[in-house]
């Protein structure tokens, strides 16, 4: 298969980076205006509340279920499928009652405006000051995430090479979060999860491609940045597009056969994964050459041992 992704010739990547730069800013323009009106959905986790699975016999009419929460006395109730027809999910704000005489109460009124034998599967309660606190560690959490690894980078190769790197994550990152806005998919800590799970990956496939332009500006004659970046990408490709196919599949599998459960992770990954290739082979590499790298940036100082000059002095 590495044989067959093998490329003969030095493909120009970077003659499409003008291209390729304004695509991605229209799209995190476009992202960024979609978190800005619709909103991320923040599930129970962020926002606090009740959340309550209930079980049908029969496959459930969700038009009627929210009318009859309505009825007694529910009106902010979310419900929505949860897996199969016969599993729903309702999310409550935040409420006072137990959480027996709730789940006995909900139940009950099911029961009774939907005629069907219901069974109350869990019941789960998050305080209001627990969901800030979750979304404040949260966005710190992803903050601290960029700005290790816009130092780490700056010390491992180079200033333009971490700004590279940290544009490239940032990109990543706030696609992810402007296709949830724009799907209206629910977030939660299993999708913060995968943010995080994103930035980890995409920034292995920048680590690997700055590796080997590194190398190859100290190795090649070629005078050009340009020329160097096109023969790193060209000779990193098989390795990114293979651990990209491998990686999709698992995560296409999970998303498919994972369950209601871990959808939301699945998501984020599947589209994470894909804008983190891309970014790595574009948004990093472009921002690296448009600010100037070159190699005398690349080479290592030679440092002269005191009395150098004297030892060929001598006899």
């Amino acid at each position: 298969m590495f044989q067959i992704l093998k490329l003969d010739s030095t493909v120009s990547f970077m003659r499409f980076r003008k291209g390729a730069m304004i695509f991605s800013l229209v799209l995190m323009l476009a992202a960024i205006a979609s978190l800005a009106t619709n909103k991320l959905n923040f599930g129970l986790d962020f926002t606090g509340g009740v959340l309550v699975e209930v079980g049908f016999e029969q496959s459930a009419d969700l038009a009627q279920i929210r009318q009859v929460m309505t009825d007694n006395g529910y009106p902010d109730a979310v419900v929505k499928l949860y897996g199969s027809s016969k599993d729903v999910v309702i999310r409550l704000g935040q409420r006072d009652e137990k959480a027996e005489t709730l789940g006995n109460d909900i139940v009950t009124a099911l029961q009774t405006g939907t005629g069907q034998a219901i069974e109350m599967r869990r019941i789960e309660f998050v305080g209001a000051s627990v969901g800030d606190e979750l979304t404040e560690q949260g966005g710190l959490a992803v903050l601290t995430a960029l700005i290790c690894i816009l130092v780490y980078v700056a010390f491992r190769f180079e200033w333009r090479f971490a700004l590279g790197s940290v544009a490239a994550l940032f990109h990543d990152v706030v696609l992810t979060l402007g296709l949830f806005s724009l799907l209206g998919l629910e977030f939660d800590l299993t999708v913060l999860a995968a943010i995080l799970a994103v930035i980890g990956y995409s920034l292995n496939d920048t680590i690997v491609v700055s590796d080997r332009i590194r190398e190859n500006f100290r190795k090649e004659r070629i005078a050009d940045p340009e020329e160097i970046i096109n023969i790193s990408l060209t000779q990193t490709f098989s390795r990114t597009i293979i651990t990209s196919i491998t990686t999709l599949l698992v995560l296409a599998a999970l998303f498919t056969l994972g369950g209601e459960l871990i959808h939301g992770f699945a998501t984020a990954l599947l589209f994470g994964v894909f804008v983190g290739t891309y970014s790595s082979i574009y948004v990093a590499s472009s921002v690296a050459l448009g600010l100037g790298i070159s190699k005398e940036d690349l080479i290592p100082e030679v440092v002269e041992k005191e009395g150098a000059d004297h030892e060929q002095l001598l006899p």
